[in-house]
């Protein structure tokens, strides 16, 4: 079970460095792309670089933590520490896929809470 538990969490932190990735060094060619105009028009692509680049920034946070908590050689503290920066993606995902698309709600918020879920109640 520990293995299937890294590797989800594993899973969730790449996710994030990914879209760390996007959002810092690729928003308006990559990021165009994959967020794409549904989420805005094109043309503000250029004008929120700062802002999304802010947000990647975070994404990078979670992604860290969530790699802290896998290193972490203590189980308590390892778990601890997974339970709180996987809640932390699960909120975020919650939030944003109310606020700004629902599929933020499947990417995002589903694997962490999965993860969560299976960390709290089977490990």
């Amino acid at each position: 079970m520990n293995l299937i538990i890294q590797i989800l969490t594993g899973l969730v932190a790449v996710f994030h460095i990914y879209v760390l990735y996007l959002e810092m060094f690729a928003w308006t060619t990559r990021g165009v792309k994959v967020f794409g105009s549904k989420a805005f028009p094109t043309e503000l692509f250029p004008k929120t670089k700062t802002l999304a680049a802010n947000q990647g920034l975070y994404n990078g946070f979670l992604a860290a933590g969530l790699i802290w908590s896998l290193l972490i050689q203590n189980p308590e503290w390892s778990k601890n520490v997974g339970i709180f920066f996987l809640s932390c993606v699960a909120v975020a995902g919650l939030y944003g896929g109310l606020t700004a698309s629902r599929k933020i709600l499947y990417v995002q918020a589903m694997p962490a809470l999965i993860t969560l879920i299976i960390l709290v109640f089977l490990k």
